[in-house]
């Protein structure tokens, strides 16, 4: 395992993709953290004349609490480049020749997916806290950087950051077509998931429907979300939604070890 481990780790590292999306990451949140402070803060205010919507803590939590509402497509895409970018370029038959172990691959593969998702979540926080605290601290009512609350919530989000890693190098197992990957990633955090919240959240009897979705979990884990703070739905307790996204990760692990790495390949 130590062995099947170390290789993954090498084949990560001899790339530029992994450090690439890190730094768009990173760069993307910093816009996004900046644009909705001032959205909750200068622009609020200058528009109406009132106070914001959302104010104080609750305010810089949520926008703190965008790098899984706005940024989770990244670690989804990096976990699943992991297992995608073998069998895009033939190496998987490889991987299996010097390891056939088809389970300790794919665990090993899993575990690599642990630190890879800490980079980007500590790339995420950086870059949206780096842009955003200047801008509640400058209009808002502070950055509340001081505050042990909003220091969980960035904690979280690298938490949150991690296991969608973990979930997306799952995923990468299930549809092992990398563009077809990229695709259905993308579509389902830019668009289907996002008007699924909103959708189910404003049926009743729905409504409990959308906590238990992907996005909603991760943002009942760290404690805080846009969706909620605009009226858009409840959310898990943080122990309900942390069993909700490790449950969907082990559950596209099974599913792929079940389906593509039961199958020869070559």
């Amino acid at each position: 395992m130590v062995a099947a481990i170390r290789s993954e780790l090498t084949k990560l590292t001899s790339t530029r993709m992994w450090w690439v999306l890190a730094l768009a990451m990173c760069g993307y949140l910093a816009f996004i953290g900046a644009v909705m402070a001032f959205a909750l803060t200068v622009a609020a205010g200058d528009a109406t004349g009132a106070l914001a919507p959302v104010e104080g803590e609750a305010a810089a939590t949520t926008v703190y609490g965008l790098v899984n509402a706005v940024g989770y497509a990244f670690p989804l895409l990096a976990g699943s480049l992991l297992v995608t970018s073998e069998f895009r370029h033939g190496t998987i038959t490889q991987t299996l020749l010097v390891e056939p172990r088809r389970t300790v691959v794919l665990v090993a593969k899993l575990a690599v997916s642990v630190p890879l998702g800490l980079v980007y979540g500590v790339a995420g926080a950086a870059g949206i806290v780096g842009a955003a605290a200047p801008v509640l601290a400058w209009r808002g009512d502070g950055a509340h950087l001081g505050s042990g609350e909003v220091w969980r919530v960035i904690a979280l989000t690298v938490v949150v950051t991690v296991l969608w890693t973990v979930i997306g190098t799952g995923f990468g197992a299930v549809l092992t077509q990398q563009v077809a990957a990229i695709v259905v990633i993308l579509v389902f955090t830019q668009f289907v998931e996002p008007v699924a919240r909103v959708a189910l959240g404003a049926i009743d009897g729905l409504d409990r429907v959308a906590m238990f979705l992907p996005g909603a979990a991760a943002d009942g884990l760290i404690g805080s979300a846009f969706f909620a703070e605009m009226g858009e739905g409840e959310l898990l307790p943080r122990w309900a939604a942390g069993l909700v996204l490790l449950a969907y990760a082990a559950g596209l692990a099974l599913v792929g070890r079940l389906t593509t790495l039961r199958r020869d390949l070559g």
